[in-house]
C-alpha cells in the first residue's frame, strides 16, 4: 500500500467534516451566542481570565491536548496491522473526539470557565458533580506523573534536547511581554521572533553535546525529575499570559511545523506501507499488545481519536481565555482534528518500516527469539535494523515504548528526501527531542488544571480558595498537585498505577459525554443529542470491557504473587473506583434524558 492516498484522504476528510459536521453541531447542539460576553472578558483578572488572540488560544489549547497519546498510541497499536488504527483516527477524531472537546468547551465557557465537575453538579446534581471530583484529581495525577516521566526519560543525559526545550521558556517570556504588554496585540511580530529564535535553539542544539557547556544541559532522571516540577510549578501561578500560553503557542507552531514536513515528505518519498492492513495479533496474543483488537485497540489509541484528558483542558484553562464563542470551533474542533492527522502521520511514519523491524524495536531483546518464528510465519522475514541502528548511531533492537520506533520511522521519510540521505542521525534525535516537547507541554497546563480544581474542591472549606487570582491559593493548590505528580515520578512508583491510566482515561471521557449529553437536552436540544450520545455508548462499551478484561487478566492473577501484589492491590483499586464513578453519574444522568426524550421533563430554563 502506498502512502500518499492515505496522507491526502484523511486530510481532505478532516477538512470536509470541519466545514460541514461542525457546521451542524454549532447550529442545532453546541449553540453558541455572540452576543454574550465571555468569562475572559467578563471575570478578567489578568491572571487566569484573559482574553486571548483564536490562534494563540488555539497553539495553547493544541500544545495542552497532544501529549504523547497521539504519537506512541498508533505505534504501539499497529501491531494490529495499518488499517484498525487509521480507521479508528479517521471516524473518531470526528465522530467521537472533536465532539467531546466542543461540546465540553462550549459549555465551560456558558458556565464561566468552570470544571468539568462544576457542570456536572449543575447540570446532573451534587453528587454526579462530586463522583466527577474525585475522577479527574485521581487521572490528572497519574496522567502527569506518567507523561512526566516519559519526558525525564527522553531527556535524561541529552544536552541537546535539554538545551533546546529549555530554550523555549525565556523565548515565550519575551513573546509574553511583547504581545500583551510592550506592543500588545502585535501576534505577527512576537511569532516572528519566537520562530527564529526556536529555529536558533534547534540548529545551536546540535552542537551542544560537544561543546564546553554540555554539562550545564546534560542532568540525571532525578535532577530532571526536580527541574520539570519546579517548571510545572511555575507555569502554573504565573500570569497565564506571561508564561504558558505564548509557550504553548510556541509549541505548537514548532508541532504543526514539523508534521506539516513530516507530511509533505510522505507525499514526496510517497513509501510503501510494509505493516500489512490486518496482522494475525488482531486475534489476541501479541508482543507488544497482548489482548486481542477489541478492545484493546480503542484504549491504546487515546488521544488521536478520543482522550478524556482533553475535556479537563477544556473546562480548564483554556475556557478562560476564549475571546468570543465563535472561536470555539476553531480552537476546540480545529485542535482535535489536527491531533488525529497528527496520530495518523505518526502510524504511517512507524508502519513505513519493515514488519520485522518494527517488531525487533518495539519488544524485549530477551523475549524477541521467542515470537521469531511465529513472525517468520506471518511473512515477516526482511530486516533492515542494522543499518537503520547504524544510520541513527544508536542501538535500537528492544528500545520499547513507541518513542524510538516512531523516530526511526520520521527519520527513515525525512532522510529519504532528495538531498538528506546523510542527515538521519539528526533527523532521528530531532524527532526524539520533538516528541519531549510534545508531551512536556500537556504538563504544564495539567498541572495548571489540577490547580483549577482542587481550588475549586477546597474553596467549599475555605471559600478564598475559590478565587483563581488569589496568590496563597495559588501556591498551596499548584505546590499540592505538582508534589503529587512530582513523587510519583522520583520515587518510581508511577510505573505501578501508569498501566491503568488508558482505561482509565477513557472512562473519563466516558464521563464527559454523559455530562455534555446532560447539557444539551437540558437547554433544550434533546433532538440532537445523539451526537454525544453515540459516541459516548461506543467509548463506554469498549472500555469498560477493557477494564474487566484487565482486572480478570492481569490484576487478579497480581495478587497472587508476592512480587506483584502491592501493583495489584493499587491498580485494582483505582480501576474498580473508576468504573464505579462512571456508574454513579449515568445512573444519576440516563433518568432524566429518558423524561426528557418522553416529554415528561421540561428544559432548564437557563
Amino acid at each position: 500500500m502506498n502512502a500518499m492516498p492515505f496522507v491526502i484522504g484523511s486530510i481532505a476528510f478532516f477538512a470536509i467534516a470541519y466545514r460541514l459536521y461542525f457546521s451542524f453541531i454549532a447550529a442545532k447542539a453546541a449553540v453558541r451566542n455572540d452576543l454574550s460576553t465571555t468569562p475572559a472578558h467578563r471575570l478578567y483578572d489578568g491572571q487566569n481570565y484573559y482574553p486571548m488572540n483564536k490562534w494563540v488560544l488555539f497553539g495553547h489549547h493544541f500544545a495542552a491536548i497532544a501529549g504523547a497519546g497521539p504519537l506512541v498510541g498508533p505505534v504501539l497499536a499497529a501491531q494490529f496491522g495499518f488499517m484498525p488504527g487509521f480507521l479508528w483516527m479517521l471516524i473518531g477524531a470526528v465522530m467521537a473526539g472533536s465532539v467531546h472537546d466542543f461540546v465540553i468547551l462550549t459549555a465551560s465557557v456558558q458556565y464561566d470557565g468552570k470544571s468539568l465537575a462544576a457542570i456536572a453538579r449543575n447540570e446532573i446534581n451534587k453528587i454526579s458533580g462530586a463522583t466527577t471530583s474525585f475522577a479527574i484529581i485521581l487521572i490528572i495525577i497519574v496522567a502527569l506523573a506518567g507523561l512526566g516521566l516519559v519526558v525525564v526519560n527522553a531527556l535524561a543525559e541529552s544536552s541537546w534536547g535539554t538545551f533546546t526545550i529549555a530554550s523555549t521558556i525565556p523565548i515565550a517570556l519575551i513573546m509574553g511581554v511583547w504581545m500583551f504588554r510592550i506592543r500588545k496585540g502585535k501576534t505577527l511580530e512576537a511569532t516572528i521572533f519566537g520562530v527564529m529564535m526556536l529555529i536558533a535553539a534547534v540548529i545551536a542544539g546540535r552542537y551542544i553535546p560537544d561543546s564546553p557547556f554540555a554539562d550545564w544541559f546534560s542532568f540525571n532522571n532525578k535532577t530532571l525529575t526536580i527541574l520539570i516540577a519546579v517548571y510545572g510549578f511555575l507555569a502554573s501561578v504565573l500570569p497565564v499570559w506571561l508564561l504558558l500560553s505564548p509557550r504553548d503557542y510556541l509549541s505548537s507552531i514548532m508541532k504543526i511545523s514539523v508534521i506539516a514536513l513530516l507530511a509533505i515528505g510522505l507525499i514526496i518519498v510517497a513509501p510503501e506501507i510494509k505493516m500489512p492492513a490486518f496482522t494475525e495479533f488482531g486475534k489476541g496474543g501479541g508482543p507488544i499488545i497482548p489482548g486481542r483488537l477489541f478492545p484493546y485497540l480503542f484504549i491504546t489509541i487515546a488521544c488521536g481519536a478520543i482522550s478524556g484528558f482533553h475535556s479537563l483542558v477544556s473546562s480548564g484553562t483554556t475556557p478562560k481565555m476564549v475571546m468570543k464563542e465563535a472561536d470555539i470551533k476553531a480552537i476546540a474542533v480545529g485542535s482535535m482534528l489536527t491531533e488525529g492527522a497528527v496520530s495518523i502521520m505518526a502510524l504511517i511514519a512507524a508502519t513505513s518500516l519493515l514488519p520485522l523491524d518494527y517488531f525487533q524495536i518495539n519488544v524485549p531483546v530477551e523475549k524477541f527469539q521467542a515470537i521469531l518464528p511465529k513472525l517468520h510465519a506471518m511473512g515477516f522475514t526482511e530486516t533492515n535494523l542494522d543499518q537503520l541502528s547504524a544510520s541513527v548511531g544508536e542501538k535500537i533492537a528492544g528500545r520499547t515504548g513507541g518513542a524510538v520506533s516512531l523516530g526511526v520511522g520520521m527519520a527513515f521519510i525525512f532522510s529519504s528526501i532528495p538531498g538528506m540521505k546523510h542527515l538521519m542521525s539528526y533527523w532521528y534525535h530531532f524527532a526524539i527531542m520533538f516528541e519531549a516537547l510534545f508531551i512536556l507541554t500537556t504538563i504544564d497546563a495539567g498541572t495548571r488544571i489540577g490547580r483549577f480544581l482542587l481550588q475549586e474542591t477546597l474553596g467549599k472549606v475555605y471559600k478564598p480558595f475559590q478565587r483563581t487570582n488569589w496568590l496563597p491559593g495559588n501556591l498551596i493548590t499548584s505546590g499540592l498537585i505538582v508534589f503529587a505528580w512530582g513523587y510519583f515520578i522520583y520515587t518510581g512508583t508511577v510505573a505501578t498505577i501508569w498501566p491503568m491510566f488508558g482505561t482509565a482515561n477513557q472512562l473519563l471521557a466516558t464521563i464527559a459525554l454523559a455530562i455534555g449529553t446532560s447539557f444539551l437536552i437540558n437547554r433544550g436540544r434533546a433532538k440532537y443529542a445523539w451526537v454525544t450520545i453515540v459516541p459516548m455508548t461506543f467509548v463506554g462499551i469498549t472500555t469498560l470491557t477493557a477494564a474487566y478484561l484487565n482486572i480478570k487478566n492481569i490484576y487478579l492473577p497480581q495478587l497472587l504473587l508476592r512480587t506483584t501484589i502491592l501493583p495489584g492491590i493499587i491498580n485494582l483499586a483505582l480501576t474498580v473506583s473508576i468504573i464505579i464513578c462512571v456508574f454513579i453519574i449515568l445512573s444519576n444522568a440516563i433518568p432524566s434524558w429518558i423524561k426528557a426524550f418522553s416529554g415528561k421533563k421540561m428544559p432548564l430554563n437557563v
